[in-house]
């Protein structure tokens, strides 16, 4: 399969169609995207962006969060937090938005992580692009080895994908769940920390590969605790699409150093990352 399109084909958008919502917490919606006619809009890899727009109002960049190996349509967990996803969240299924993409590298699947073992670490909206990469792995799951998922975000109810998580990830053999929230509630049974903090608890072995995606003060300490674990950094992997505004290198807004997230990322090793500027 392959992703790549030209310049000029990614910067022309086309209709999407909604054809599904649904409300994953309380400020984020799942949207299912298809093209007029049925099936989806371009091909991805886990990992890779598109541009949703709403005509008159604005667009913006997201993560893509359903696997490849879904071919029938496309699909975005969105956060509401500012004007355009604001009107998203206010869409209806079956209105017409526009999409443009793939953008950006995604998660190196096929060479880097293939047979090798794999642990996720999650905050907040940041399951989001992961989620495509974990739900590629469980579609091939021949290709890879365990596979560890570790989830947190402020309170339980804004654990994005919870009902997928619970009733089909938890049930894969060799795919562990980790979950956790910031502060105790009265009827949550599962770990109370943060992320970084219940990384550390947890002792991973340093003999797998490391795909993080959160908040960027989340992802700064899961990096040191992982380093103190042993972890080399090329062996992890994070994701800078926040960065991302035009897709092709042309507007510089994510340019760090001589890299342009949206080109050369927005996935890196964290090594890569080690030798750009601190402004990342």
């Amino acid at each position: 399969m392959s992703s790549n399109k030209n310049t000029d084909d990614v910067l022309v958008p086309e209709i999407g169609l909604v054809k599904d919502i649904r409300r994953d917490t309380p400020d984020v919606k799942t949207f299912r995207v298809e093209k007029i006619e049925g099936g989806k809009n371009f091909d991805h890899l886990p990992g890779q962006c598109a541009m949703l727009s709403i005509p008159g109002i604005g667009e913006a960049m997201f993560s893509i969060t359903s696997s490849p190996t879904v071919k029938d349509y496309l699909e975005f967990s969105i956060k509401k937090c500012g004007c355009l996803t604001d009107w998203l969240h206010k869409i209806e299924k079956d209105q017409q938005i526009t999409i443009r993409g793939p953008y950006g590298n995604g998660f190196p699947i096929n060479n880097e992580l293939k047979g090798e073992d794999l642990l996720f670490i999650a905050g907040g909206i940041g399951i989001a692009p992961l989620r495509s990469v974990i739900n590629y792995v469980i579609d091939n799951r021949d290709d890879y080895g365990k596979v560890d998922i570790v989830y947190g975000a402020r309170t339980s109810e804004d654990l994005v994908n919870l009902k997928e998580i619970k009733q089909e990830w938890s049930k894969k053999e060799n795919l562990n769940i980790h979950l956790t929230i910031d502060k105790e509630e009265e009827d949550w049974l599962g770990n109370v920390s943060f992320v970084p903090t219940y990384v550390k608890e947890l002792e991973f072995n340093n003999d797998k590969k490391a795909l993080v995606c959160g908040p960027p003060i989340m992802i700064k300490y899961v990096l040191l605790e992982l380093e103190k674990l042993g972890f080399e950094k090329k062996q992890i992997f994070t994701t800078l699409e926040l960065k991302m505004k035009c897709g092709v290198g042309k507007c510089g807004r994510c340019n760090i150093g001589s890299q342009y997230v949206c080109k050369d990322g927005p996935v890196f090793r964290y090594d890569e990352l080690k030798e750009l500027p601190e402004e990342y």
